[in-house]
């Protein structure tokens, strides 16, 4: 009888210790999520990672696929203007549309605006003097995109036409 009276106390300590482990793993576990997790479970997030699965997403991916080699190495990309204006409620400053390898991309320069005199920007001058159809040549360290833009955006960081530079990124020193 006393055999069996420790046997089943030290069943349902085992048993009592077994499930409160558990709780305090699932507990843990809850803690862990990573920013990202935490934010892909908000209405923003999910509404985010259902652009990525959309038609729309994945031709923006698709889009950034094609020229990700260029992009990777800094060299030559060839390109045809589509149009002198970015898509309508764009907020990327200053840009044009381009198309290279038969996918159109935003090609974003910044903000035009300098300082207190709202002037256009010393750098992009040779840039307004683009037209539509005008071949030129880019080079970027980076291709980006957003929801809100049915095109991969690419950063204008070096853009030539017929050899001669119409504009290079100038990348201060001790910047990122």
């Amino acid at each position: 009888m006393k055999k069996t009276f420790i046997s089943l106390i030290i069943t349902l300590i085992l048993l009592i210790g077994s499930v409160f482990a558990k709780h305090v793993n699932k507990k843990e576990a809850a803690q862990k999520q990573t920013p990202m997790q935490q934010w892909e479970a908000t209405p923003a997030g999910k509404s985010y990672k259902q652009w990525q699965a959309s038609p729309a997403g994945k031709k923006v991916y698709a889009g950034e696929a094609l020229i990700q080699k260029q992009i990777k190495d800094f060299t030559n990309m060839e390109a045809v203007v589509t149009s002198l204006t970015l898509p309508p409620g764009a907020r990327l400053g200053f840009g044009i549309m381009v198309k290279i390898k038969g996918t159109d991309y935003i090609l974003a320069f910044g903000p035009e605006k300098t300082g207190k005199t709202f002037g256009i920007k010393k750098d992009f001058m040779l840039l307004h003097s683009l037209k539509v159809n005008d071949k030129i040549t880019i080079r970027s360290h980076h291709v980006s995109h957003a929801p809100k833009y049915a095109y991969p955006i690419i950063a204008g960081d070096y853009i030539a036409k017929g050899g001669k530079v119409m504009y290079k990124r100038v990348i201060k020193k001790g910047a990122c």
